[in-house]
């Protein structure tokens, strides 16, 4: 296996030269013209004179992006877009690892980001994005692979923030989250031999012995005779057996409990319901809601979260086999609640319900996040950049909205009413069905309410689901989607300044008035 590039976050531009160590500058047209020779000229001399730069800089037109060679293919300036909707990343952070992608050349080099510094976490993690870490190409990688990430920060003309310095605590939040992304992109990208349930499981206890947490793990039948039918029934068919895995973090202090559950379909055949030959190739996917919220615990961890912090792992592979559950089967699943099976295919909903409910139940969660690949039909309704989100509480749908831009992890709200949609699961036999009655009803918004039905619609907390089916990869690599999307979201729990400075306000009537509830519940 190749050595992956080691990524370096760093505060200062350091000298080289272009021959030996390429170099891209890249940021918005606004930002760059604002650079002065000086400012740069340690990446850049002897090779480049501050005529060509300067000429460089005025030749820009990016349409939406352009691009001007300094010295030879060795050092190039690049500049983003200059248009962004109201739905879109002011960093720009697609367009930003695809520029990455485009001009790196696999030897030392360095990439200068000139951005805002509410944009340097947004940019530091799409440069992660850039450098995935699986493969089992067979060629011999170069062993000078390094790349370093510098920021110039450029003051914002109408904030009032003097802070233009990148801190080394600053660092340590890029590099956790940088850490994070690869984590989960790996897991992603790694097929299922040699990414099964037992691998996942190992994932997670190698980021616990990381973090000094030792994992809850709940494992095969054990999940059977403690009453998690979906987890079970989902799994239950697979050489490996399924598995809850549980990691906790508890600082001293807290107030809230929050509990980020986490679709992981280690391979998706669909069960039964079998998939076709051209749809199944691409289901090592479906772990990836699992994978993103592994690799963002480990940053917000690291980013010294300040509140109780709880990542539920729903592992399991859906295999075909003497044991797999059968269409018409019924599991009861870890609510206590029936549910008929009328397609196997629609696994993810049984492994999360059983997530979620144990996350209020066993972990007094006031605030409930699940992420999943669960449905194709997200892609439809919200495209492949923005994750599809579904709440019962109208304030944390703005603010994951917000975070999505701050972060690049984009969302877009689905509908949430249960009152119209719920009835898509009725059985005659059992308190439900797993599939809906008619696919052409808003079906990621059924396919979140299922899950959510199982936590009740009457939870005094926050419940958010983020469907991020299509997000989660882009071509044939995974995109680690989720890490810097939720410790933005939760940015105000971190102690360390980027995070905090960067996180929607999560206030006392969104979040301390959830445990009250709770408690006297």
């Amino acid at each position: 296996m190749p050595a992956a590039r080691k990524l370096t976050f760093s505060s200062k531009l350091s000298r080289s030269d272009p021959h030996e160590s390429p170099v891209l500058i890249v940021g918005q047209v606004k930002h760059l013209n604002q650079l002065k020779f000086s400012d740069v000229k340690l990446k850049l001399e002897p090779r480049v004179t501050e005529e060509v730069f300067k000429n460089a800089i005025a030749s820009l037109q990016p349409s939406p992006t352009d691009s001007c060679s300094l010295y030879l293919n060795l050092a190039t300036v690049a500049a983003l877009p200059v248009k962004c909707s109201r739905h879109n990343t002011p960093s720009r952070s697609h367009t930003l690892t695809r520029l990455v992608q485009s001009y790196v050349v696999g030897v030392n080099e360095s990439i200068v980001i000139v951005c805002e510094k509410k944009d340097v976490y947004a940019s530091g993690c799409a440069v992660a994005r850039a450098f995935p870490t699986y493969s089992r190409k067979t060629t011999i990688s170069n062993s000078n692979n390094n790349v370093t990430i510098e920021f110039i920060v450029i003051p914002n003309q109408e904030s009032n923030d003097d802070s233009l310095d990148v801190t080394p605590e600053d660092l340590r939040v890029l590099d956790a989250a940088a850490y994070g992304i690869r984590l989960a992109a790996f897991i992603v990208d790694a097929p299922c031999n040699e990414m099964n349930v037992d691998h996942f499981v190992q994932e997670v206890e190698k980021v616990g012995n990381e973090l000094n947490i030792k994992p809850t793990i709940i494992r095969g039948e054990e999940l059977r005779e403690k009453g998690f039918g979906g987890i079970y029934g989902v799994g239950k068919a697979a050489t490996c057996p399924p598995a809850l895995a549980v990691l906790s973090h508890t600082p001293p202090g807290a107030r809230n409990t929050v509990a980020w559950v986490g679709k992981g379909i280690v391979y998706d055949t669909g069960g039964l319901s079998i998939k076709g030959k051209t749809s199944m190739p691409g289901m090592k996917r479906d772990c990836g809601g699992a994978a993103g919220i592994l690799g963002a615990f480990y940053a917000a961890v690291k980013s010294n979260f300040s509140q109780n912090l709880h990542a539920v792992f729903c592992l399991a592979e859906n295999s075909v086999g003497p044991d797999a559950t059968r269409p018409d089967d019924i599991h009861t699943l870890y609510s206590g609640r029936t549910v008929e099976i009328n397609n196997t295919d629609a696994e993810g909903r049984l492994v999360l319900s059983d997530g979620v409910v144990y996350a209020k139940r066993d972990l007094n969660a006031n605030i409930i996040v699940d992420m999943a690949t669960l449905t194709g039909a997200q892609g439809i309704a919200t495209g492949k950049y923005h994750a599809a989100v579904l709440t019962n509480n109208g304030d944390w749908e703005d603010t994951t909205m917000t975070a999505g831009k701050l972060s690049g992890d984009l969302v877009f709200p689905v509908p949430y009413c249960p009152e119209l949609h719920v009835t898509e699961f009725s059985s005659a036999i059992a308190d439900m069905k797993n599939s809906v009655a008619d696919r052409g009803n808003a079906q990621p918004s059924c396919a979140g309410l299922f899950i959510a039905s199982h936590l009740g619609f009457d939870y005094p907390g926050v419940w958010l689901h983020v469907d991020m089916a299509a997000p989660a990869y882009y071509g044939e690599r995974a995109t680690g989607y989720g890490v810097a999307l939720l410790t933005t979201l939760f940015g105000s729990f971190c102690e360390l300044p980027l995070l905090k400075s960067i996180g929607p306000n999560l206030d006392d009537s969104m979040t301390e008035n959830c445990a009250k509830k709770i408690k006297m519940n």
